[in-house]
């Protein structure tokens, strides 16, 4: 019987469980194990992960329980030393006999960097975030008082108005008054003198 070209060898179904062990170990997603295995043997992301829930995961249901102890074990070890650590620029030794027993792989370390890196960043960036509220906050500030102003500018405004209709009305009332009252008509004399001339 021929072999298939795409069937899976013992060393692939190694491979495969060596990098979701791995992934398991670091607190990741067996998921982004399926994209590295597939980008190492040349298969899909969707086919390792076929494969793993088919065939390898059986097989490693032991390694599966460590992995996933380990991990646990890992992150409660990384939850302490985040509340201890110091911002300082001085280095750490430790007796080589030491890291044995904690279980801390290289990949680890760097995974704990980078994250920690990452918290880094996002500090920053909240920072950053807290300058523009702060200076949103100040241009609020400064709108609301033009507004205010330009409100009591407004209503000046309509008080002068209102004083300048109440003005206008009184002047029309009394023109109206005065038509409605004939005015006595004068001759002037020769001497000068003004004589009201009889209606």
């Amino acid at each position: 019987m021929k072999e298939r070209q795409d069937a899976w060898s013992e060393e692939n179904d190694w491979q495969l469980a060596e990098t979701v062990l791995r992934y398991v170990r670091e607190g990741s997603t067996q998921l982004k194990a399926f994209e590295e295995a597939g980008d190492r043997l040349n298969r899909t992301a969707a086919a390792c992960g076929f494969r793993w829930n088919a065939v390898v995961r059986q097989q490693y249901v032991r390694e599966m329980g460590t992995a996933k102890k380990q991990r646990k074990d890992y992150f409660h070890i990384l939850a302490r030393r985040e509340k201890n650590i110091e911002v300082a620029d001085h280095t750490v030794e430790t007796p080589a006999g030491n890291s044995a027993n904690l279980g801390i792989s290289l990949a680890q370390v760097i995974s704990f960097l980078t994250n920690l890196e990452s918290k880094a960043a996002s500090t920053a960036e909240v920072e950053q975030l807290r300058k523009e509220l702060a200076i949103i906050k100040e241009e609020k500030a400064e709108l609301e008082k033009k507004l205010e102003q330009t409100q009591q500018e407004n209503i000046t405004m309509q008080e002068d108005y209102e004083t300048l209709m109440r003005i206008m009305n009184r002047a029309r009332q009394t023109v109206l008054l005065a038509d409605n009252d004939p005015s006595p008509a004068f001759k002037m004399e020769k001497n000068g003198n003004l004589e009201k001339i009889a209606e």
